[in-house]
């Protein structure tokens, strides 16, 4: 016969391997045991990266003798009885198959003593194999020992890592474990070594301070909806670098991944960036058990939600409203220093000197009609052509469109439909422009601080978010051309752009093939000047390459959007006037998700009061 039963011990082995990955998998499975049993305190030891010894201690409930020898045994658990249990799991762990797993790949003891009980048990097995069970005394609680993991199955000990790296997993996992369980303490050694140490907390907060300190820089999350209730921390959109955090997904307490949840993250940065991010969360949702099925992954470390979209609108809307209040980034001074004579220095060049009016500023919102100060938005925004502020643009560069006239604060609002809107962002205070840095930085104050803002970053966004709105709705101004422009492209820039020729004409653009690679440009966008046509073209057919005909047309509305504002936003060495910085800021401050352009970087760097009275030792 070819076909034969394999042994129980050859069976548990294999089974081992869907639950057993590396030493990390082992400890996740045994203090999973000891939460489900109720313990307040879980202290884990590890040798050599877990490869020679795990040592996992809690003071939970304990087993009878009776229950210890069943403990080992695949498909015994405590926590099920019926399949109608699996509608509503709330524990951990379920399944019965970590313990006998385990032991089926280690030197394994079990020390254990139910509460009440005189005296405990001992259980030692070798690869699978019992050698032993005694009554031994004990405290109350389990005490597991797993030694020279993978010692009976070399094809899958030589894949572990070096000890480090295993241990350095353990860790993580350790402190995500931590994070998800904050009223029972955890330690964890290696090697004698204390890695973390944690006593019980009373919430989240706490429990988050002890691991990560103080984090002023990540954004508070709290929203409720639909059953659901989310809460945690996330990073601001104005994280500077392109590091990747850490992300820790807890529902119902049990960490997970899931890409239902993955994908509401990556839509809520979206929506003020078109960058990929993979930003650092630290999540917690909660719903009942029956809404979501945990019983899919053999490490149990995925899940099915009954309402997808449910959950992915929830969370998405919770991290947005999140994002939009989130933080400037703080720019940390040095540490104050003796003070030194020095010589009088002139006006450094390219700074503009102050604005005299600057010590009358009042801090009223702005469009407060009581201002004299900064005019109302709804002046700003909504006055006639003959009306509106000066320009934004830099000095005239000639073609079809002047450029004043072109980036003039009145045409933007014209050629976007421009209304009166609501302040909508909390991160950015109504602040007053004292001048320039290098015809490139907008130094500002507010009342909580002094700002230097990225002028071209700043009109970037507040662009995007016009353009983007407009574009959602109905189209751009465009202005004809008495003579229209031909120019080579790329071909793959070609391909992109003839594969959206209807969202181009919604920009403003009237572009057609004009035989081989190039294209003919019949009309503009009224926004930039003739100079700027060819690489905003070549910008759009570079961005829109990788959009296929069937691609999302949000998608694809918004990489315009913003390659659009990238292009007509004023520039770096444009010098401002105070009355253009003036609008810039008042309409950053009106403008969602104002602390980051679309394309990820920070709109502006912050000195708070309290850093500046620090450095000053004032306190």
């Amino acid at each position: 016969m070819k076909i034969q039963v394999l042994p129980a011990a050859l069976a548990n082995q294999i089974a081992a391997g869907e639950v057993v990955e590396r030493p990390a998998s082992v400890v996740k499975e045994l203090v999973e045991n000891a939460l489900d049993a109720g313990a307040r305190r879980v202290a884990v030891a590890i040798e050599q990266g877990g490869r020679a010894l795990i040592r996992v201690e809690d003071d939970g409930e304990g087993m009878s003798p009776e229950d210890a020898r069943l403990a080992v045994h695949r498909h015994a658990t405590s926590k099920i009885r019926v399949a109608a249990d699996l509608d509503g799991i709330r524990t951990l762990g379920f399944r019965g198959e970590a313990l006998p797993s385990i032991a089926s790949v280690s030197r394994f003891s079990l020390r254990t003593r139910a509460r009440g009980s005189l005296t405990g048990v001992e259980l030692r097995i070798d690869g699978g194999e019992m050698v032993g069970i005694h009554d031994i005394g004990a405290p109350e609680g389990t005490t597991i020992e797993v030694r020279d993991l993978f010692y009976n199955l070399p094809a899958r000990r030589k894949f572990l890592k070096a000890d480090s790296a295993e241990a350095a997993q353990v860790s993580r996992l350790m402190t995500q474990l931590a994070l998800g369980a904050p009223t029972v303490g955890f330690q964890l050694s290696s090697g004698g070594r204390k890695l973390l140490d944690c006593p019980p907390a009373g919430e989240v907060a706490e429990r988050f301070y002890q691991i990560y300190q103080a984090r002023p820089d990540l954004v508070e999350v709290r929203r409720e909806g639909g059953g659901l209730r989310v809460h945690g921390y996330i990073a601001p959109l104005a994280e500077q670098g392109p590091r990747r955090g850490p992300q820790n997904i807890y529902v119902n307490g049990r960490i997970v991944r899931d890409k239902t949840i993955a994908h509401a993250i990556q839509a809520a940065y979206a929506v003020a960036t078109v960058k990929e991010r993979s930003p650092e969360v630290h999540l917690f949702i909660e719903m009942p058990p029956e809404r979501v099925d945990v019983n899919v992954h053999p490490t149990k470390a995925e899940v099915r939600f009954l309402e997808q979209g449910l959950v992915h609108e929830v969370l998405r809307r919770a991290l947005g409203d999140a994002l939009g209040a989130g933080p400037s980034p703080e720019l940390r001074l040095q540490a104050p220093v003796a003070p030194i004579a020095l010589p009088a220095m002139p006006m450094l060049p390219g700074v503009l000197r102050p604005d005299p009016s600057l010590h009358q500023a009042s801090w009223r919102p702005v469009g407060s009609s009581s201002s004299p100060e900064l005019p109302g938005r709804a002046e700003l925004v909504g006055s006639s052509a003959g009306e509106g502020p000066p320009g934004l643009g830099g000095p005239p560069r000639g073609g079809v469109l002047n450029a004043d006239e072109a980036l003039a604060a009145w045409e933007v609002a014209a050629a976007l439909g421009g209304q009166a809107r609501p302040v909508t962002d909390d991160a950015i205070l109504p602040m007053k422009p004292l001048g320039q840095f290098r015809h490139t930085y907008i130094l500002a104050v507010d009342q909580d601080g002094i700002a230097i803002i990225d002028q071209h970053v700043a009109h970037e966004r507040v662009l995007y978010e016009r353009i983007y709105e407009r574009l959602t709705s109905g189209r751009l101004q465009s202005q004809r051309m008495l003579t229209p422009l031909v120019f080579e492209l790329d071909a793959s820039q070609v391909a992109g752009i003839e594969a959206h020729m209807a969202d181009l004409e919604r920009l403003g653009f009237e572009v057609a093939p004009f035989g081989g690679k190039s294209v003919r440009v019949s009309a503009m966008p009224s926004l930039i000047g003739v100079q700027d046509v060819e690489p905003t073209l070549r910008a759009l057919g570079q961005d829109l390459e990788g959009f296929d005909r069937a691609g999302r047309v949000d998608d694809v509305l918004k990489h315009i959007a913003a390659t659009m504002a990238c292009h007509a936003a004023v520039k770096a060495n444009d010098p401002l006037p105070l009355e253009k910085m003036q609008f810039i800021l008042d309409e950053l401050h009106a403008t969602a998700y104002s602390t980051v352009c679309p394309h990820g970087r920070p709109v502006m760097l912050r000195i708070t009061r309290r850093e500046i009275e620090k450095s000053f030792q004032r306190i």
